[in-house]
């Protein structure tokens, strides 16, 4: 696809204008079928997106997208419509807004409840500056519902400057927008909200405009230029209603199923098993309660919540809500799983610290799409987990080896007596269970050897089985363990062990993970000077997007070093 000027766009006629986003919504679709990435959400603000491209001037004007995943058609509309094949590939563009990517993206945004807070300070930094541009954040109904949005509202008369608030108004966020600010959103859209609900924004220092439809181009270029027109005196939101997945049928009639497109699957999904397992142990158990942030679906969890929805809580885009709600369910006899993906368990470390470990409550965190996930980037890798929870007192941290090891633990985790995490990457295979005892390792090949290599999570074990097979094809022996349990690492095992170079691999940062507990278990216990121990894990960086695979290999998962290592520890002897 050739780029479109700005001037094209703030010259064309509205037929014009029409037919260009018939094109930009074909180049979409196209190159998320090859690519993968977020589809219903972009088609959805295609419209949307190309009006504000034609009413203000980017990128002098700033625009933040909230969570980041609809912005491919602003990509498309500033000079990266040439390198838009690319989309999420290695060295390629990203799948969000990157600011060193592009100078219309001034703000990267990845997670939910940011944009408002950062048009804010942009907005700020303008007036100290003596600068004269628009500012804008573009934010979904999903994010609305995050308190970030409102601790940003509740400053905004005391920060004193000027913002457009675009509330994208299609009913869903990954799973349908659900809770009372949906409804009311549900009320102004229908005309039936009461004067005091709109008042609301308006005591925030707001002007309210809405509701339009935003994939009407002759209803929404009006309302864009009266929102400008009203921005010169004071901040502004603007109500528009879109239709996720709108131009495409399947996508309009499953907005769940295509807001995100992944590619290649080659596995089992652990939040199939999630489900299956929590819905067999409800059946048994009433204490059994399921919470997420917004993403039923996505994890697995919809068999629970039809059969039974008196025990099944989403809470929308809330991640610290669901942290204290699971708290407080649990001071209360029940047991409360908590699904959530990995790096958006990031958003509620302070309540994980002081609400659930502080209290030695029992909730069990199902953290899916941990290690590297690969095409969506920096912001959604989930690499940082066993650094942020291990020093957490209270907390058990598990890390199955398949499938079956991840049933096993959601089994004995209902009757557990404290805080614990299970972590465990998008896919994997159901394998066989083998023997499993809480808080231990298991031994899966022991040989004369000074060589022992210690594997945290499927990813790893599936490398070290490689190593494994592949020394042994040299002549090499090793010992393996699964190392199930990251906190508390398995002492007994490691220190009635006599190999002389032990390695670590972990689908996780190197600082603070499982290389870290081995080497504290071998300083306290007077052996750091007689072993050695190399750990292999991600380097001190963000990983950009890519396939896993070759994001392992770049960032420190490399097999032919692992390999040339061991090589390396037999010739010493």
């Amino acid at each position: 696809m050739k780029n479109i000027s700005s001037g094209e766009l703030k010259e064309a006629s509205l037929p014009r204008l029409r037919e260009i986003c018939e094109t930009l919504r074909e180049e979409i679709v196209d190159t998320v079928s090859v690519r993968g990435g977020h589809l219903a959400s972009n088609l959805g603000v295609v419209e949307l997106t190309v009006a504000l491209h034609r009413v203000f001037d980017f990128p002098t004007d700033k625009i933040v997208f909230d969570v980041g995943h609809q912005c491919y058609t602003h990509k498309l509309l500033s000079g990266r419509a040439a390198a838009f094949s690319t989309l999420r590939s290695r060295g390629g563009l990203s799948g969000f807004p990157k600011r060193g990517e592009s100078e219309y993206d001034c703000y990267e945004t990845g997670h939910a409840g940011t944009a408002v807070s950062a048009a804010l300070g942009i907005a700020k930094a303008r007036d100290l500056k003596n600068a004269a541009f628009n500012v804008i954040a573009l934010v979904g109904d999903g994010s609305f519902h995050n308190g970030l949005i409102y601790e940003a509202l509740n400053s905004l008369k005391i920060l004193n400057t000027r913002v457009l608030i675009i509330l994208n108004d299609n009913g869903m966020s990954i799973s349908p927008t659900v809770g009372g600010t949906h409804e009311l959103l549900s009320e102004m859209k229908e005309g039936d909200a009461p004067i005091e609900d709109v008042a609301l924004f308006e005591r925030y220092g707001l002007t309210y405009m809405g509701v339009y439809n935003g994939n009407d181009l002759e209803e929404l270029l009006p309302a864009l230029q009266s929102a400008k027109k009203a921005l010169a005196s004071g901040s502004v939101l603007l109500h528009v209603s879109t239709r996720k997945g709108q131009g495409f049928a399947f996508c309009e009639r499953e907005p769940e199923r295509t807001h995100g497109i992944s590619l290649g699957k080659s596995g089992a999904e652990y939040s199939t098993a999630l489900g299956e397992e929590l819905t067999a142990l409800a059946r048994r158990d009433g204490r059994v309660v399921a919470v997420t942030a917004a993403m039923t679906d996505a994890l697995g969890l919809r068999p629970f919540f039809r059969e039974f929805p008196g025990r099944a809580f989403d809470v929308g885009i809330c991640e610290e809500h669901a942290c204290v709600l699971c708290a407080a369910l649990a001071t209360e006899g029940m047991r409360p799983y908590y699904a959530i993906y990995s790096t958006f368990l990031q958003r509620a470390y302070d309540e994980i610290i002081h609400d659930i470990c502080g209290q030695k409550l029992p909730v069990t965190f199902c953290i899916d799409r941990a290690g590297v996930t690969g095409a969506d980037g920096e912001t959604h890798q989930g690499v940082f987990d066993l650094s942020y929870l291990s020093p957490i007192p209270n907390l058990v941290i598990a890390v199955p080896k398949n499938i079956a090891e991840f049933r096993a633990m959601l089994r004995a985790s209902v009757n557990f007596s404290g805080p614990l995490a299970i972590r465990y990457p998008r896919e994997g295979e159901e394998g066989e269970l083998g023997d499993f005892e809480m808080l231990k390792f298991e031994l899966l090949h022991s040989n004369m050897s000074e060589i022992i290599i210690y594997a945290a999570g499927e990813r790893c074990l599936r490398l070290a089985e490689r190593l494994y097979a592949a020394a042994s094809e040299r002549g090499v022996c090793c010992s393996v363990v699964n190392a199930r349990f990251v906190k508390p690492v398995d002492r007994e095992m490691i220190l009635s062990r006599n190999e002389k170079y032990l390695i670590t691999l972990e689908d996780n940062v190197l600082a603070g993970g499982l290389g870290d507990a081995v080497a504290r278990v071998l300083r306290e216990a007077g052996l750091a000077q007689e072993r050695v121990l190399r750990s292999f894990g991600y380097r001190d960086a963000f990983i950009p997007h890519g396939q896993a695979q070759e994001l392992a290999r770049d960032f420190g998962l490399d097999f032919e070093s692992i390999l040339a290592y061991i090589m390396e520890c037999h010739a010493r002897g």
